[in-house]
Parts: structure tokens; sequence; C-alpha cells
């Protein structure tokens, strides 16, 4: 068996890529394109991604115990076939949440965008549950761990900045309007970029840690079991907590990124240059971390630039700014706690479901994962809502070529606000929950690695 390396890495960084694709571009973007272009409410919007998201996370759920009970395919791996089969569903998801139906009646419109976001929600569910469980049997090192955590976080980046940044180019004319049918076109571009990354992570890792069992065999697995050895893991309710409050940023503070810089700073090119200073700091966080990681562990690094930034984004929502270069500058370093918490998460993560096989000798990876994942869509969908419903708090008005200017100091405030919870919330979990320093995660290793050696 191939050992680990650069393969592996790369492999798993494609995986983040092709999620990101699907994921970041309706995150960022479905939203506009329905308050825009099909003229349905913010209110509306806001309500759709809550409930979409607590359907989603009872799917997670399931999806989870179905990875860890069935195998797929002859290969004998238990999460790559399935990752294989589900992201023909995601780029199909795309294609339809992007479909111009602006023509048909409001009742047809609003079913549409329903069913098209809750089919996106089981489709990148059925990929996203294998994908981040895939970590735990590639490797089992913690330092290789948190390898494949710094290169999942650069998958997201890449996208986001690479290719999410410069969408608003296409979406707004010269004159600011909005370009209906370029919504579709990108969707189909990236519904095949998403494609081939997938392909990519299929063809380069390796999973190594198996159960032995053949094809077709289903593991010994007891659904109430694994449930109740799951929500006895402290660390991984703390990472839930925390995860809560960095979806928060990733969902609610993603969802008014494009409306603050075309309403309020009305430069919409600006939605770029924020995400080009967004990749810089992650960029000398990539280089910087495992260093810092070195000297003061995850969880003290975590604990600290979340601590500044809760700070610095309360100083953010009192003092306004109105230069967008210097607004864009100062926001992205305010927030730098949630670069650092997105890079390390994964490995957190990683320790929290080995905790289990820890203390119970169980591996179910797909049930731990996919209770963690349920925090995690809960959270988004948390985000997503307050920065839908925030939008009609502020008086925003759907289908309008242009809002009054005190909708846009609302909607500034609103973005420069949510942080805060954010960072509370970050500080909360993985402060006064989380329970695994530096010591208790070596001799957690210490002891899986003479087990499963003998």
């Amino acid at each position: 068996m191939k050992k680990f390396g650069v393969r592996d890495q790369v492999g798993y960084m494609l995986g983040d890529v092709g999620g990101s694709f699907v994921n970041l571009y309706i995150g960022s973007f479905f939203i506009v394109f329905c308050t825009y272009v099909l003229g349905v409410s913010p209110y509306f919007m806001g309500t759709m991604f809550l409930v979409g998201k607590i359907f989603d996370a009872i799917v997670t759920g399931i999806m989870g115990t179905i990875t860890d009970r069935y195998r797929i395919g002859k290969s004998g791996n238990k999460f790559l076939p399935w990752i294989s089969f589900s992201k023909w569903l995601l780029a199909a998801a795309c294609l339809l949440a992007f479909a111009d139906i602006s023509s048909w009646g409001s009742t047809a419109t609003h079913i549409w965008v329903v069913t098209a976001y809750l089919f996106f929600c089981v489709a990148y569910t059925a990929d996203a549950i294998p994908y981040g469980s895939l970590a735990s049997v590639i490797t089992n090192d913690p330092v290789e761990r948190t390898k494949l955590s710094r290169a999942r976080s650069i998958g997201g980046m890449i996208v986001g900045v690479g290719f999410l940044s410069f969408v608003p180019m296409f979406i707004y004319d010269k004159a600011g309007n909005v370009v209906p049918e370029a919504f579709f076109y990108i969707a189909i571009v990236f519904s095949i970029f998403s494609l081939l990354s997938y392909t990519g992570l299929v063809k380069l890792t390796t999973e190594r840690i198996r159960d032995e069992k053949p094809a077709g065999a289903k593991p010994d697995y007891d659904f109430k079991d694994a449930f109740k050895e799951a929500f006895s893991n402290r660390p991984l309710i703390g990472m839930m907590v925390a995860t809560l409050g960095s979806t928060l940023i990733i969902s609610g503070v993603t969802t008014l990124a494009a409306y603050v810089f075309a309403e309020y700073y009305n430069m919409p090119s600006a939605f770029a240059i924020n995400s080009f200073i967004s990749m810089g700091i992650i960029l000398v966080l990539f280089v910087v971390i495992p260093k810092l990681v070195a000297k003061f562990n995850k969880r003290n690094l975590i604990l600290a630039t979340s601590a500044f930034s809760l700070v610095a984004s309360a100083l953010m929502t009192l003092v306004t700014f109105e230069n967008v270069y210097v607004f864009a500058a100062l926001y992205n370093f305010a927030t730098i706690g949630s670069s650092v918490f997105v890079i390390l998460v994964w490995a957190l993560v990683t320790d929290c479901i080995d905790y289990t096989e820890y203390k119970t000798g169980k591996k179910i990876e797909g049930t731990l994962y996919s209770l963690y994942s349920f925090a995690r869509k809960v959270g988004m969908g948390l985000g997503a809502a307050v920065g839908s419903y925030s939008l009609g708090w502020v008086g925003f008005v759907s289908g309008a070529k242009t809002q009054p200017q005190e909708v846009a100091e609302g909607i500034l405030k609103m973005y420069t606000g949510m942080p805060v919870v954010a960072f509370i919330l970050i500080l909360i979990g993985v402060g006064l929950i989380f329970n695994l320093n530096s010591k208790s995660t070596n001799e957690m290793y210490a002891v899986l690695k003479e087990r499963r050696a003998s």
C-alpha cells in the first residue's frame, strides 16, 4: 500500500475544491439570484434556509449510519465509492438551483426554489459525510492529519478566491444591474469543475485504515449504541458548539458580502478585492500555522486568535470605514480567528472521532462525523437564515434596482456584527467544553497505536 504523502494531500484538497464549486456558489449567490432575478422575498429565503438545513441535518444523521453500515463497489473502500456516486447529484443540484424560471407564476417559482434547495441539501450531504469521514481512514498519524486539514482549508480558498470572487464581474453589467442568464452559465462551468475535482480525489487518495470487511458485507453496527457513544463524546460536543459559531460567519456573513459591496460601497467588484485580501491572510497562515501549532498547540492557537477577533469585530461594528479598501483590509484582519479555526478544525474533528475508539474500541467514523456535520448544517442554516432575515429587517426590497441608503447602512452593520456572536460560540466550544490538550491527545494516540498494532 502506498505511503501517505503529497498525493493524499492534493487529492484531499481536490475533494474540498469539488464541493466548494457548488456549495460556495449556492451559499453566496443563490439568494442573490432568487431575490434579484426570481423576485423571492428575503424573509421567504431565510425561512427556507433554516427549515432546509434542519431537514439537511436529519439527512446527515441517516447518511452517517449508511456509510458505517454498508459498502458499495468492489474496491473494499469505505468512503471513496460513496463520493464517486454522490458527485453526480451535487453537479445536478448546481444546475437546478440557477435555472431561470422567472417566467413561471409566483406559486410555481416558490415551489421550484424550495425543491431545488432541498435537493442540493441532500446531494451535498451525500457527498460531505463520506468526504469528511475519509480523513480518518487515510491516516491515523496526528501530524499527517493536520496536513490533511490544511489541505482541505486551501481547497475552499482556491474556489472562494480563484473563482467565486470573479462571479460579480459576470452577474452584474457595467451599470450594476444583474444579468440573469449569467448565473446558469457559471453553474454549468462550476458543475464540470466539481466533477473533475472529485475524480482527482478518488484517484489520488488511499484508504489505509480498514476493518477488513469484504465488499458487500455489513459491519457490526448498532444504531442506538453508536449514537449513545457519539453523544457522550465531550470533545466532539465542544467542536459542535464552536462550529455553530464558525458557520455563522461562513454562511451568514457570506450571504451578506455581495450586498455590502454592491449596495453600501456601490462597488460590486470589491467582492473580489475582499476575497484576495482574505486569500493573502490565509496563505500566510498556511505557512506559519504548523510552527505555531508546534509551539502553542491547536486548541490554544484557536483560543488566542478567537479572543482577539471577538474584540476586533466589536470595534468594526462601532466604527464605520468609508474607504472600501481600508474596510476590506481591516475586516479580514479583524476576523482572522475564523481563518485559523477553518484551517485547524478538521484536524480537531478527526481527534474527536478517534476519541470514541480510544474510549470504547469502536470504529464508527461515519456516525461521529454525521453528528458533527449535523451541528455544522444547523449552523449554516441559522447563519443563512439570519443573513436573509437581516435583509428584511433593514428594509431590503426584492427586485428593486437600487436600495435606500439606510438599508445599505443596516446591511453593513449586520455584516460586521455577526462575527461577534460567532467568536463567543467558538470560545465557549473550544475553551470550555473541548477537553483534549496536547498531553491527553498524545496519550490517546499512543494507546491507539499500540492497540491497532496488536
